[in-house]
């Protein structure tokens, strides 16, 4: 089958696309024909060496696939050959078949189509996973997300203003993106670029009550904004640390306000925790993509071929939403 094939680690000239063993679904899996996936900053960690799948699962690149079944394996009961479906995988998105639990699986409404669905599993689950499951936001409350132009951020915003009308959606942005996060719901945009420090305007905004949650994927430079801007009890959701992974932290202040700092993956979790997060999302969630009440925020779609472009994109965060891979037509 054709796959995306990492020659060694570093930048996209690693990336090239050659022919691979197809690969069988084992006890309670199934194969997927991949019509499309999409690229999730995890990806470049992994190409760069960074971030190995976990034990068990494939080492092609991507997270997350949308196609449909091709193979049963032993023991599976509920799922059949041709049935439309989206899935995380723990690797082997960026291949023409991979292997899905079927406790990861869910049914792609007839409505949407395949890069519609590659958008979904990676970018939303995590969003509600981080923001709702752990986060525990509740209506009323107000949440920082940010990085407003990528998927996850899209997604966040969308599963705020969706689910829960009466939250208050405070996001850091670029300048080129904060009009674009705005049309999308934001209540309040800043500038990261202007205000690296966006606790002044945070506390402006909320009365000096603070927030309630925060979704923050980068780490060291926003521990000590991020922990000013939270109000008392505010949860701090950490699920990534591209600025770096140490910083100081004032214990007292945290004790005094009984704030919360929570580190979150979704990649590594166990292949049960993973299905009960999806079967939460698939019951709270997944109706809203087949009313079209939420619909995948698309950057770009882009041939298997154009694999290092795609990357290039994303590390120059040159899109807004979900960059989608096209893997096969159907």
């Amino acid at each position: 089958m054709k796959a995306v094939i990492l020659k060694g680690f570093g930048g996209v000239e690693m990336l090239v696309v050659g022919e691979v063993k197809k690969p069988e679904p084992g006890k309670g899996q199934v194969l997927v024909k991949v019509m499309a996936t999409s690229i999730n900053r995890a990806d470049l960690l992994q190409r760069e060496g960074k971030y190995p799948p976990p034990p068990g699962d494939s080492e092609i690149l991507g997270l997350e696939v949308a196609g449909e079944i091709e193979k049963v394996g032993p023991g599976v009961i509920g799922w059949d050959k041709g049935e439309r479906v989206m899935s995380l995988v723990g690797g082997g998105g960026y291949a023409e078949y991979a292997v899905a639990e079927t406790s990861h699986l869910m049914r792609i409404p007839h409505i949407m189509s395949y890069t519609e669905a590659a958008c979904v599993c990676e970018a939303y689950i995590t969003a509600f996973l981080n923001i709702f499951m752990i986060g525990g936001l509740v209506d009323g409350n107000t949440v920082i997300i940010h990085g407003g132009g990528g998927g996850v951020n899209t997604a966040g915003i969308q599963l705020c203003k969706v689910l829960m009308p009466n939250v208050r959606v405070i996001v850091t942005a670029s300048p080129k993106k904060m009009e674009r996060v705005s049309d999308l719901g934001a209540d309040l945009a800043i500038n990261y670029h202007e205000t690296p420090d966006f606790s002044g305007i945070v506390n402006a905004f909320t009365e000096k009550k603070g927030v309630d949650v925060i979704l923050d994927h980068v780490g060291a430079n926003y521990l000590a904004p991020n922990m000013a801007s939270l109000g008392y009890g505010g949860r701090l959701v950490i699920i990534g640390v591209i600025s770096g992974s140490k910083a100081e932290l004032n214990l007292a202040s945290l004790m005094v306000m009984r704030q919360r700092i929570i580190g979150s993956v979704l990649r590594s979790r166990p292949v049960q925790d993973k299905g009960e997060i999806v079967a939460e999302f698939a019951r709270t969630v997944l109706p809203k993509f087949a009313d079209r009440t939420i619909v995948p925020v698309i950057d770009r779609v882009l041939p298997i071929d154009q694999i290092a472009d795609a990357h290039r994109i994303m590390k120059e965060c040159r899109h807004f939403g979900k960059i989608v891979l096209r893997i096969a037509v159907s």
